[in-house]
């Protein structure tokens, strides 16, 4: 890792430890902290592989979803759905985003693309991200996953 997304990503764990700790605000639950730990994860992962990410966390008042990570791997614009889980054991991680996910997040993806006002091309990839306890997280990009 490039020695400024070291930084980057220390930079933002401080900030994340310190709003844990601020008054007022109620404690995340654990799965809430490890989906925020792998959509982290996969945010530098895809800015390694020279994706540009252009929204973090998107939502629709129309919609229940909300859109991961939004960007760009050159010309195509990404929608990208990150499954962050603890064991290999159940079922892979990706395979979560199942027929009923994929209508969700469409319905989300046309609302963002309405705002582009242009034919730009599209797709949804998926990031799969095993974290592990005592090991490095494995991360795992699904490009093209599903198509609406």
């Amino acid at each position: 890792m490039k020695k400024t997304g070291t930084l980057t990503h220390l930079a933002l764990r401080v900030l994340d430890s310190i709003a844990a700790i601020l008054p007022g605000k109620a404690p995340a639950r654990e799965h809430l902290r490890t989906g925020s730990r792998g959509e982290e994860a996969a945010y530098f992962h895809l800015r390694q592989l020279e994706y540009v990410i252009i929204a973090r966390n998107y939502r629709s008042p129309r919609s229940r979803s909300e859109l991961d990570l939004v960007g760009w791997d050159g010309e195509t614009l990404c929608f990208i759905e990150v499954k962050t889980r603890t064991t290999r054991e159940v079922k892979p991680a990706e395979a979560a985003v199942d027929r009923e996910k994929q209508r969700d997040l469409y319905q989300v993806a046309r609302e963002f693309l309405r705002r582009m006002k242009n034919n730009t091309p599209f797709r949804f990839d998926i990031v799969s991200v095993y974290l592990e306890p005592g090991r490095k997280p494995e991360i795992e990009l699904f490009k093209d996953a599903f198509r609406p």
